[in-house]
């Protein structure tokens, strides 16, 4: 509303309407709603400007997971490669068996060729010149080889891929004859190496590990230079280094996913809070009567903080849970079924409970936000009427009203609190559970020989990627189901009925006013009343007349001049400005005809002349000392430490009197064609009432001004008195037209003098 100069803070709502107290948005009647499932649907709709940095956002997490996820394979490969570089060399021992037996074998098969045509040659008999041969070839080489150790050399052709079982069961003749250098892996085992190879597990209990890992100590210098324990630190380095790059990378796109999501929620809620500023502004007053005022403030100001705040912790969180819950279990499937089995089982049980504590909590997040949204409204209604309060010494009933209010809230918020909290200590648990599983599975299978140690050092990560994305989705279902909550009562506000868009009417522009106010046959119910306010209201003021409109408490005088502001709507009949109704008007228009200067002072934090001037533009100085001498301010605002430039604030104590002379002054420096007068001297003294009575009929000389006024001592030089009664006009006329007709005028005067 563009020019309401001198509108109270709580405007034409402050008990003149018939609803008071809460109404059926706030309050108890809210407390059983259930969130709103077109909320999201709204709040997408909202959020849609910013779906490419969400997307950018989205894409930050997932591939940050991504990079997580590599992590445990990588350190799988570095457990396996320290593992078999702390243990001695199995696989060259076994190799340099091989070897030697290998060759053995060649050469047992080349001595029995020899002996085979050396026989021949002699002319010996075949089936004993393998044995003679042998003979012979052994002797030669030995000395004192003899036929045996030369049918053993034969046997030993055919035994030796059995490796050192083999190799040990054989005569020591018979190996010593058989043996010759070797080369392995570009090292030579000399024949003296592998003797004392032989040697040293000819009577070593291999069950025995200590026993083994000594015998390992002594073997020969070239066998020992193949075996001995080494890390193969290039792979280590260069594994470690890759997944250092990959956790960094991650962090990065985590925090600039951070940054963009804390940047996105930001604004929703600045926009959001932006769209409820101007939604205001193009409510009806009705609205107001309904809703109470701290009721109103709390979906400014918590809701929307816990939309936003939630968004923020959600959004993000889930797309990464998501990810990291499949991504891990896809690694896990890939790297081993069995152990993958034995994690997943161990989880379903946290699946199940998650979905059954967010199917219970869900309501009472809505009666959460309802039940702060109700306390706020009354918070804010007992302070603004402490001092009512104190005077009737209801401490003790609001006190009690507040408790109650407060109960509810903590009652709503614990259930919610404690049911969402269960989550974190049931996902804890289940993966403790699965840690448990993983590790006797994968004990099992590791002394089976199916896996190394490495795995089991992955899935122990895996298992923790596996079951925090639970808890995480839990917490962030948690979040939705507030924001959800918030989300409802926020959207609720913004989809209220407006008023009609009146953009399309012509404006007023700089056309002249002349202040001819016709009301013809007007009628008004307020939004859920039974009886009308106003029943059938005809009067007609003539360009800068003085029209005074009195009557009893409750007879709809205030109502009317909301309905001349179009405040509120008529149900019937026209009002009009210069022949113009009203309702052909545009709103702004009509406002920016009056002056309003009611009962209730409205102020606000800033100086002096800033609350005077208020939206008006291009005042001087001297019409505003002129308009606040004319009310009798100016020697006090002079007294100020800043005179005009002071501010307003709880230090400067100003009356009530004090205040609705500034409202005055306000209203004389707008200098509009109209003038609204509501009880505007009911709160100051006699002695300034007179001078600022003066100081009004020099203001609403030439203007059209309504005035209502319980003391009738101040009206009775108006041009036109408007005697209401039930919503009825009952008598009319000037001040002495009506005592002498001696009616309801008449008592009424005559009672504020009686003795």
């Amino acid at each position: 509303m563009a020019t309401n100069h001198a509108m109270p803070a709580r405007g034409p709502m402050g008990g003149h309407g018939p609803m008071g107290g809460r109404g059926p948005m706030g309050g108890r009647g809210a407390a059983g709603q259930k969130i709103d499932h077109s909320t999201w649907g709204k709040l997408l709709a909202f959020c849609s400007r910013y779906v490419p940095a969400v997307a950018v956002a989205l894409v930050c997490a997932a591939v940050g997971t991504v990079l997580t996820l590599l992590g445990p394979n990588m350190l799988s490969d570095i457990t396996d490669a320290i593992q078999n570089g702390i243990a001695p060399d199995t696989d060259k021992l076994e190799l340099i068996v091989t070897t030697v037996s290998d060759n053995m074998q060649h050469n047992a098969q080349k001595l029995a060729e020899q002996q085979a045509a050396a026989a021949a040659a002699a002319g010996m008999d075949p089936a004993a010149a393998g044995v003679a041969g042998d003979a012979v070839a052994m002797g030669s080489m030995q000395g004192t080889a003899n036929a045996g150790a030369a049918a053993d050399a034969s046997a030993a052709s055919g035994d030796a891929d059995q490796g050192m079982g083999a190799l040990l069961q054989m005569p020591e003749e018979t190996r010593a004859a058989l043996m010759t250098d070797v080369e392995v892996d570009g090292v030579t085992v000399t024949a003296k190496d592998q003797q004392e190879l032989l040697d040293i597990f000819a009577n070593l209990d291999m069950s025995d590990t200590e026993a083994t890992m000594s015998a390992l100590d002594n073997l020969p210098k070239s066998v020992k230079s193949l075996v001995e324990p080494g890390i193969d630190m290039e792979l280590v380095l260069g594994t470690a280094t890759v997944l250092i790059g990959f956790y960094v990378a991650s962090y990065v796109l985590s925090v600039l996913q951070g940054l963009i999501m804390t940047t996105v929620t930001q604004r929703v809620s600045r926009g959001l809070r932006a769209e409820i500023s101007a939604k205001i502004n193009r409510l009806p007053m009705s609205y107001f009567n309904r809703v109470p005022t701290g009721d109103i403030l709390s979906r400014i100001t918590n809701d929307i903080d816990t939309l936003a705040q939630s968004l923020n912790q959600s959004v993000s969180t889930l797309l990464s849970a998501v990810v990291l819950f499949f991504g891990s279990l896809f690694m896990m499937i890939r790297t081993n079924g069995w152990m993958t089995l034995a994690a997943v089982g161990a989880s379903l049980l946290g699946f199940a409970l998650m979905m059954i504590i967010m199917g219970r909590s869900q309501k009472y997040f809505m009666r959460q936000q309802n039940a702060l949204g109700a306390l706020s409204g009354h918070i804010e209604e007992s302070y603004t009427g402490h001092t009512v309060i104190t005077a009737y010494n209801a401490e003790d009933l609001v006190g009690a009203e507040f408790d109650r209010m407060n109960a509810e809230l903590v009652s709503a918020g614990f259930r919610a609190q404690c049911l969402s909290g269960l989550m974190m200590p049931i996902m804890t648990f289940i993966g403790n559970f699965g840690y448990v599983a993983v590790c006797v599975a994968g004990g099992a299978l590791a002394l089976d020989g199916q896996i190394g140690f490495g795995v089991i050092v992955a899935f122990m990560l895996y298992v923790r990627y596996f079951t925090q994305p639970l808890s995480q989705m839990a917490q962030g279902v948690q979040a939705l189901q507030s924001a959800g909550a918030a989300g409802t009562r926020v959207f609720e506000f913004l989809d209220a009925d407006e008023m009609a868009d009146e953009s399309a009417k012509p404006a007023l522009g700089g056309r002249t006013v002349r202040g001819e106010v016709e009301f013809d046959h007007v009628r008004f119910t307020y939004d859920g009343a039974d009886k009308p306010v106003i029943k059938d209201f005809s009067a007609h003021a003539l360009p800068g007349q003085k029209v005074a409109i009195v009557g009893p408490t409750g007879a709809g005088k205030t109502t009317m001049v909301n309905l001349l502001m179009r405040f509120f709507e008529i149900d019937g009949g026209e009002i009009r400005i210069d022949g113009v109704p009203t309702r052909d008007m545009r709103r702004e228009d009509v406002h920016s005809l009056f002056c309003m200067v009611l009962q209730d002072t409205w102020l606000f934090e800033g100086t002096i002349r800033e609350n005077l001037v208020y939206c008006d533009e291009g005042v001087d100085d001297e019409k505003v000392r002129q308009a606040c001498r004319a009310v009798g301010l100016d020697h006090f605002i002079r007294s100020q430490p800043h005179g005009y430039d002071t501010v307003l604030t709880d230090q400067i104590n100003l009356s009530q009197g004090q205040k609705q002379q500034m409202t005055i002054a306000r209203a004389m420096i707008a200098d509009k064609p109209m003038l609204i007068l509501d009880e505007a001297t009911s709160n100051v003294d006699t002695r300034t009432e007179l001078k600022i009575q003066q100081a009004m009929d020099e203001l609403m000389r030439g203007r059209t001004s309504f005035v209502i006024a319980h003391r009738l001592s101040t009206i009775k030089n108006a041009d036109l008195i408007l005697v209401m009664k039930e919503g009825d006009i009952i008598e009319s006329g000037t001040h002495d037209e009506l005592l002498a007709q001696g009616g309801f005028y008449a008592d009424l005067y005559n009672s504020q003098f009686a003795e």
